[in-house]
C-alpha cells in the first residue's frame, strides 16, 4: 500500500494564500466598522439637559474614574446614555442565512472531492 503524500505547493501559491487569507481577515473585521453598520448606538434616547454624574445615574466610583479618564459629565453624557440597536431587517437576517449555508454547501462539496481524491489514491479507483 503506497503512503499518501498530499500535492506540493510552491512559494508563490503560498504567498498569495496568505496575502488573499490576511485581507479577508480584515476585511471581516474592518468593512462593517467603515460602513457604519457595526459598533454602538450614534444617538442618545433620553438626553439629559444639565448632566451630573448623579443625573447620570453614575457613582462616586465610576465618576471619579470618568474624571481620571478626563470626562466630564458633559463629554461623559453621550458615552454613558448610548444604547445599542438591536433592530435588524428581515432581508439581512435571510441574506446572512443564504450566505452561511451556501458557505456550508461549498465546504462539503470541496471536502468531499477531496476526500475521494485521497481515497483512490490511498486504495485504487472505486
Amino acid at each position: 500500500m503506497a503512503h499518501y503524500e498530499p500535492p506540493k505547493q510552491n512559494m508563490v501559491g503560498q504567498l498569495i494564500d496568505v496575502i488573499v487569507l490576511v485581507v479577508l481577515t480584515v476585511g471581516a473585521l474592518f468593512v462593517p466598522v467603515w460602513l457604519k453598520i457595526a459598533g454602538a448606538a450614534k444617538s442618545v434616547a433620553t438626553p439629559v439637559a444639565n448632566p451630573t454624574w448623579e443625573t447620570l445615574g453614575q457613582t462616586e466610583a465610576q465618576s471619579a474614574k470618568y474624571e481620571a479618564l478626563g470626562y466630564t459629565p458633559e463629554t461623559a453624557h453621550d458615552l454613558i446614555l448610548a444604547r445599542f440597536d438591536y433592530s435588524f431587517s428581515v432581508g439581512a437576517l435571510l441574506a446572512m442565512i443564504a450566505v452561511i449555508v451556501l458557505y456550508y454547501v461549498l465546504i462539503l462539496r470541496f471536502s468531499d472531492v477531496e476526500y475521494r481524491e485521497v481515497i483512490s489514491e490511498k486504495f485504487g479507483k472505486e
